[in-house]
């Protein structure tokens, strides 16, 4: 490729290079402990009895702030999922609540983003504005909220529910869920605290609103009895890519953490979500998409694909069939493990994830995987693309997504860790900064300043403004 030739040159000459885009691209650090490989915790260099213990979790992300990352990143979920007893034995299942773990690491780090997965389906719009606006306010602007909808019928039946939402009301739902938030955030107006001790008045009657929202799924009288955070709105983060997945990032999404294998998938996906927010009043510039990735370093390409192999031996059959069955919401437990996936439902059928459905059976029929071939495939990067090689060649195919609008930045989902993140920061971000790619130093003081995000209006203060100057 001839633009690679001219950035090995420069690099060669031990000098940096200006890219076409003017932005860096950005990072997230997806922190799953002790990995995100299903056998990390069997793998000899991670930290398998680390899982519950805070101070792992710290050095984590002191390792992510160190490489200068945007942020860390927590998934979450409601359930131990018990329909495969064996693989119940052989995965780890337990994890801390992200918000409680969040608003700790925000003492313990003084730059990097706090993202934190919480459902639409299993909580209330009231509990979930002042979460995270409290975190904003411990963290001085790092929060970030991962929106979500929940997606197996364990976590139904901890919520009193036999069954879980369809597809399509989860994701009404989720709609009207984080219109909500957004309205209790915008609540107080900025400058409405006043603390003025000689006027006796602490706040400013006139800036503070109720919300008076009277929807299908919630009515909220508001106001949150939390000031406007730091940064107007924590940074709303969204994952889905099914059509209702993507017409909600569309609208609401400032980040999306999203799944695909090759280039030609995540242009389209990257055309296709930027094309729809221009009938939101949005720019391109307001929704940085972040594929996630699974990268195998090693100091040469043979020891990445040691590490590689050694994983996929570790893999109990349970455990890798038990995933897989997860990820398509189809229990694979009674077919051959070396045969190919039996006659899958069709997709309106699904009331999982459809577009990691879709994007596992599509790599099965492509490559005609056996079951036990596609769980291997899939055990560490989980449906994400899954990158090997040298750090110079795991730099290769970040830029090449980067620059050829794919990707406004990358999601990183360490095989295993500690070391897995601390090889990334030490071995591929150097490569990065060289390449002019990537941040050398942390810039402004928040998330949304890092990301390249405005600052939201305040829509109570917006209608105020537009009512003053009509009546003018």
């Amino acid at each position: 490729m001839d633009g690679r030739r001219v950035v090995m040159q420069a690099i060669e000459r031990g000098g940096t290079i200006d890219m076409a885009r003017k932005e860096k691209l950005r990072l997230g650090a997806f922190l799953m402990i002790p990995g995100h490989h299903v056998a990390s915790w069997r793998y000899e260099h991670s930290n398998a009895e680390g899982v519950l213990d805070y101070g792992f979790y710290r050095q984590a992300a002191k390792t992510a702030e160190r490489g200068k990352f945007d942020m860390v990143f927590l998934a979450d979920g409601y359930a131990v999922h018990e329909r495969f007893p064996q693989a119940l034995e052989q995965a780890v299942q337990v994890r801390l609540e992200p918000l409680t773990l969040l608003s700790a690491l925000a003492a313990d780090t003084e730059r990097i983003g706090l993202a934190g997965t919480v459902s639409t389906t299993y909580n209330e719009p009231f509990h979930v504005a002042r979460k995270f606006a409290s975190l904003d306010y411990i963290s001085r602007g790092r929060a970030a909220w991962n929106v979500v909808t929940s997606n197996t019928e364990d976590e139904a039946r901890n919520f009193s529910r036999d069954k879980h939402l369809l597809h399509e009301l989860r994701y009404e739902r989720a709609e009207e869920f984080v219109d909500v938030v957004r309205r209790l955030w915008d609540g107080w107006e900025d400058g409405a605290l006043l603390a003025d001790k000689e006027g006796a008045r602490f706040a400013d009657r006139s800036k503070i609103h109720r919300t008076d929202h009277q929807g299908k799924w919630f009515q909220v009288q508001g106001p949150l009895n939390v000031a406007r955070p730091p940064q107007g709105h924590p940074v709303v983060i969204q994952a889905g890519a099914s059509e209702p997945g993507k017409e909600l990032a569309a609208r609401t999404a400032e980040v999306i953490f999203t799944a695909w294998q090759t280039l030609e998938e995540a242009q389209a996906f990257y055309r296709d979500v930027k094309g729809r927010l221009a009938r939101y009043g949005r720019q391109p510039a307001d929704l940085k998409i972040m594929p996630g990735v699974f990268p195998i370093i090693g100091r040469t390409e043979e020891e990445a694909r040691e590490k590689k192999a050694r994983f996929e031996e570790l893999i109990p059959v349970e455990a890798g069939v038990a995933l897989l069955s997860g990820l398509i919401s189809f229990d694979l437990s009674p077919y051959p493990v070396d045969g190919p996936l039996p006659e899958l439902p069709q997709l309106e059928q699904v009331n999982g994830g459809k577009s990691r459905f879709l994007l596992l059976k599509d790599i099965a029929d492509r490559d005609g995987l056996t079951i036990r071939q596609l769980y291997q495939r899939i055990a560490g990067a989980r449906g994400h693309r899954e990158i090997l090689g040298t750090p110079a060649q795991i730099a290769d195919q970040l830029q090449e997504w980067f620059e050829n609008e794919a990707a406004d930045g990358f999601n990183i989902m360490p095989p295993y860790l500690p070391g897995g993140l601390e090889d990334f920061v030490d071995l591929v971000v150097p490569e990065l900064q060289r390449r002019g790619l990537f941040r050398t130093e942390y810039e402004g003081e928040t998330l949304r300043d890092r990301l390249g995000l405005r600052r939201p209006d305040n829509s109570f203060a917006v209608k105020s403004a537009g009512s003053s100057a009509s009546a003018g």
